[in-house]
Formats: structure tokens, C-alpha cells, sequence
């Protein structure tokens, strides 16, 4: 058997890892045995993928993994530390699986608001006959803010709707050949006035935190409605609150929070015009499948000393549009 050692931060259901017997010994931990079984280990699954306890338990100038692999899009539950302490360490993420998953319940929370789906099932609990206008989708205006693969799976969906998509990212890039042109993070103000759909899906990083707060909720117009797919930690919550109590905003739909699970007691659930989903965009029958056999081909490079898939920048946050090099 080979001497390279897997180590899984366990998550129920466990990864189907049956392709790597006999060529990894394949151990694992929970969070409270992490720390004393990552200098051990030359790969890390980190398939508990919103747990911290990598950031708690990393061992810094100590023997560490020489790759760690998250199944998720975002690393922030990894970072700073594996920048700082693990910089001769590879960390790669699942970027592709979510991609047009996440794109269908963005496209559906739209297709929801705009028709006022809510409203017609509560009259039709309440056996009353409504008749109401709604939102043409077609010609309405969005803001896709992250110009990753998932924000550009959201906005071609979009255009397929028939609406205007104005896609943000880092930086500006002239002649995009699906959006014309993706603007610049510093542009977002400019663009929110006549958005009626905002999409958040950026990266975690310190630019991003808190980015969505009651300056941004106040330059969106009193028809626009709010989505994040991205992070909680984009959205100031309360400031959120405040806006769409104000009809300052129309609504908002909240797949993220700051704080996972959403606690019972949260003023969120109650908000008129917020619609809340249990960070579940991303979660289509079989994903988990998807994510092992992501890393099972990622191993299968690693084990022939290839390059591997999706290597993030651990400084930026996330997978850069130009490719890393090798792994090993």
C-alpha cells in the first residue's frame, strides 16, 4: 500500500473514497482530534467543509499536508492561516460543481419575486380569489456581483430570461465576450440605481465584508431586490432589516447568514420580504458524489505529480482566471 496518508475532517455522510484503497491509508478526524493527526498527513479532505477547526488546529513551521482540499467554493474557513503558516502547502477548492445549481435557484428566487409566488400560495391557503399584476421579468436590469464561474452561470441564466446583466469582479475587463464588459468592484456604486435585481456571489475577503450595509441598501432603488449566495458575512443583517422594514428595497432572499444555523430566535424569519433558505443553493441530488469525485480526480493528478485543478491563490481567496503551477 502506498505511504500516502489521507486525512478526512469528518462530515456525516462520509466521502465514498473507495477508489483510493490500496494506494492511501485513509484516516479520520473530527474537530477535536484534527490537531494531533494533521502533522501526520500528506492530504487534507477537509469534508466538513464549514467547520474553523483547520484554522484552530493548523500547526504553523510545523509537518504539515502538502495539499488541502475543501469540497466548497468559498476557503475563508481556512484563511489566513493557511496563507500565513502554510505557504509550500497546495490548497484547492470545488470550484465548477455549484456553478449552474446555484445559477437555477438565483434564476428561481427571481422568476418567485417577480411573479409573487409566496403571495399566490398564502391566498390560495387562505382559499381566496387575488387577482394581481406583476414583474415582467424581460428588461428588467441585474447587478451580478463576482465574476467567478457561479456569477457567470447566474448571469447567462439571466440573459436567457431576457434580462440585463452588468457583471462585477476585481477588476475591469473591456470586451467580455458573453457580458460585453465586467466592471470593477469600486464601480458597484454607480450601477446600484438602476439595478432592480443586486446578486452577491463574491469571494469572502476583507474588501467583501460587510460590503452590502445601509450606504449600499440606500443607493439601491425603493423596486430593487436583494440576493446572497455568496457569504453571510457580506451583508451587515441589520442594516438589511432596516432597509427592507423602511421599503427602502422591495425584498431580499438570504441563503447565508452570518451565523449558521440561523438561531430560532433570529428577527430575521419574521422580516416582511425576506425569503429564507437554509444555505441549500448549491445543494442538488447527489452533490456530495460530485464534490468525491472531484477530489478523487484531483488525487489521481497529485498522485502523478500533475498539475492540479482549481489551485487557489491563498491571498486572494480564491481560484485566479490564470492557471497555478504544478502541485508538487
Amino acid at each position: 500500500m502506498s505511504g500516502t496518508c489521507v486525512l478526512v475532517l469528518d462530515a456525516e455522510p462520509l466521502p465514498p473514497l473507495d477508489r483510493l484503497r490500496g494506494r492511501a491509508r485513509v484516516v479520520h478526524a473530527d474537530e477535536q482530534s484534527l490537531a494531533g493527526q494533521l502533522p501526520a498527513a500528506d492530504v487534507l479532505l477537509v469534508w466538513d467543509f464549514l467547520s474553523t477547526a483547520v484554522r484552530e488546529a493548523w500547526p504553523g513551521d510545523g509537518p504539515r499536508p502538502r495539499w488541502v482540499h475543501t469540497p466548497s467554493a468559498g476557503v475563508d474557513k481556512l484563511l489566513p492561516e493557511l496563507a500565513e503558516d502554510g505557504r509550500d502547502t497546495v490548497l484547492t477548492n470545488a470550484r465548477g460543481v455549484f456553478d449552474q445549481p446555484i445559477a437555477e435557484y438565483v434564476s428561481g428566487l427571481v422568476l418567485a419575486m417577480a411573479k409573487d409566488f409566496h403571495g399566490s400560495w398564502e391566498w390560495q391557503r387562505q382559499r381566496q380569489w387575488r387577482h394581481r399584476e406583476t414583474i415582467r421579468v424581460g428588461g428588467t436590469r441585474a447587478v451580478v456581483v463576482g465574476s467567478g464561474p457561479i456569477g457567470r452561470a447566474i448571469g447567462r441564466t439571466l440573459l436567457a430570461l431576457g434580462v440585463t446583466v452588468e457583471l462585477i469582479g476585481r477588476t475591469r475587463r473591456e470586451s467580455d465576450p458573453e457580458f460585453g464588459q465586467v466592471y470593477a468592484a469600486g464601480e458597484l456604486d454607480g450601477l446600484l440605481g438602476s439595478a432592480d435585481w443586486v446578486v452577491c456571489v463574491a469571494p469572502l475577503t476583507e474588501e467583501s465584508r460587510g460590503l452590502f450595509d445601509a450606504r449600499t441598501f440606500a443607493r439601491m432603488k425603493p423596486g430593487a431586490h436583494f440576493i446572497n449566495v455568496g457569504r453571510g458575512q457580506h451583508v451587515v443583517e441589520d442594516d438589511l432589516v432596516e432597509a427592507l422594514v423602511a421599503h427602502r428595497i422591495r425584498g431580499a432572499a438570504l441563503d447565508v447568514f452570518d451565523r449558521e444555523p440561523l438561531p430560532a430566535d433570529s428577527r430575521l424569519w419574521d422580516v416582511p420580504g425576506l425569503f429564507v433558505s437554509p444555505h441549500m443553493s448549491g445543494d442538488t441530488v447527489g452533490w456530495r458524489d460530485d464534490l468525491a469525485e472531484q477530489f478523487l480526480d484531483n488525487f489521481d493528478r497529485w498522485e502523478a505529480g500533475e498539475p492540479l485543478r482549481n489551485v487557489v491563490d491563498k491571498h486572494l481567496g480564491y481560484v485566479p482566471s490564470k492557471p497555478a503551477g504544478p502541485a508538487r
